[in-house]
This record gives C-alpha cells, structure tokens and sequence, in this order.
C-alpha cells in the first residue's frame, strides 16, 4: 500500500514507470559499484520533482550499503577515508546552494544542469591520475554534484576507471554508502529532507530489492554496450529539465 502523499498516488501508469526505473537504477548499482543516482535520478525528475534528491539518496545509500556490506573484505578503507573528506566539503557547499534556491523551477534549472555535466564527465574520456589529491577533489565535486541531484558517481568514476575492479567496486559502494548519508544529513540541515521523502523512498523498496536480487542473477553481464543508453537517456532528461527550469 503506498502512503496517501506519495506523488503520483493516482496515476498508476507513472507509479509503475519509476518502480521500473529504481529496479534498473539497482541492477546498475549493485552490478558497478555505482550508477544509481545516474540511472535514476534524471528520470525520476522528470516524472516528479518530489522524487529527488532525498529518496533517491536514501535509495542509493541502501543500495550501495548492500553491495558495500557483500564485498566488505575488498573495501580499501583508507580510500573511503581520503574520499569522504572531500565528499563532506562538498555536502556543505551543495546543502548551501540548495538553501538559496526560491522554487522547484529554478531547483529544475540547477538539477538540469548538473545531470549535464555528470553525464559530460562521464563522456568525457578523461583519466585522472589516482592520487590522494585527485581522491579529496573528486569526493568534494561528488559531495557537491550528490547533494543537488543525488549524481555522484561521475566524478570519483574518472579516477578509479583503471583501478582493478574487484576492489573499486566495494570501496565504491562503501564511499557513496557513507556519502549519501552525509548528502542527506545536510540536506536535513537547509531544510530540504522531510519526512515525507522517507514515506516516499519506503514505498521504493520491493522494486529496489528486486534489483539488487536481478543483479546477482545477472552476475557480470552488465557491460560497456549499456553505457551509452544510459548516457543518452541521462543526457536527454538533463536537457528537458533545463529546459523546464527556464520555463
């Protein structure tokens, strides 16, 4: 049963619609180490504002504490460290951003125009050499771009993309398990998390689940033949948020 406030309570359709697009965002998740925010977020948006940034973040916290707990032998916990101080500088600057946006138009506009330049980094085909600076910069602009939008991963995915991935992915998870909890903390702090928001991401559970048990089923198949269907229907939903926001 879906609690009475949840948007879209009377439309079905769109209800099923984002239970599918949490399921995928988990499969992604659960099979990378990261991507959830990526996968979910712009789409969510665009069916209902109210859908980000706080329940996808707590979605993604529990999906990557899920994955993070399963591989927790693999986790390089200095990493995690390094990054999260970057990451907490970043939460503050994003928390404060947010703080002085005035409505849902212009919080489209910014949440646009973040997605963009997640998915432009991801495109990018930059490489960054991994070092403890590069580790405290990317968590900083992963903390910033995360607590907006709930799309951290691009960033700390331009230096660990030649990491070996039986330890990134964990030490991933671990990192944007504890990062979501920092984004939300600040998020509840400028007054931007409510209760509600938790009402909401409770009723994307099962479909969450679902996508973590489908991602172990799928083992590694999830490949680079995925990634420009995600970067093109990021990409796009960047664009229609703009262009919501200018509206």
């Amino acid at each position: 049963m879906l609690p009475a406030d949840f948007p879209l309570a009377d439309q079905p359709w769109l209800i099923l619609t984002a239970f599918v697009i949490v399921m995928v965002a988990s499969i992604v998740q659960a099979g990378l180490g990261m991507g959830f925010g990526l996968t979910a977020s712009p789409l969510l948006a665009l069916i209902d504002p109210h859908l980000v940034p706080v329940p996808t973040l707590i979605m993604g916290m529990v999906t990557a504490g899920l994955g993070g707990w399963r591989e927790r032998g693999s986790i390089i916990w200095p990493e995690v460290g390094i990054g999260m101080a970057g990451r907490l500088l970043g939460v503050a600057c994003g928390a404060l951003v947010l703080s002085l946006l005035v409505d849902r138009k212009a919080f489209m506009l910014v949440f646009g125009i973040m997605v963009g330049i997640a998915v432009l980094l991801s495109l990018s085909g930059w490489r960054w050499k991994f070092s403890t600076s590069s580790l405290v910069a990317m968590g900083w602009l992963s903390g910033l771009m995360g607590t907006i939008t709930s799309v951290g991963a691009p960033p700390l995915a331009l230096i660990y993309q030649d990491r070996q991935p039986g330890a990134a992915r964990p030490t991933l998870s671990a990192f944007f398990a504890l990062g979501c909890a920092a984004s939300l903390a600040g998020l509840a702090v400028s007054g931007w998390a409510h209760l509600a928001d938790l009402y909401i991401a409770l009723a994307m559970v099962p479909p969450m689940l679902a996508g973590v048990f489908a991602a172990r089923r799928i083992g590694g198949r999830l490949d680079s033949r995925f990634r420009p269907a995600l970067m093109a229907i990021s990409g796009t939903a960047a664009v229609i948020l703009i262009a919501r926001g200018l509206m």
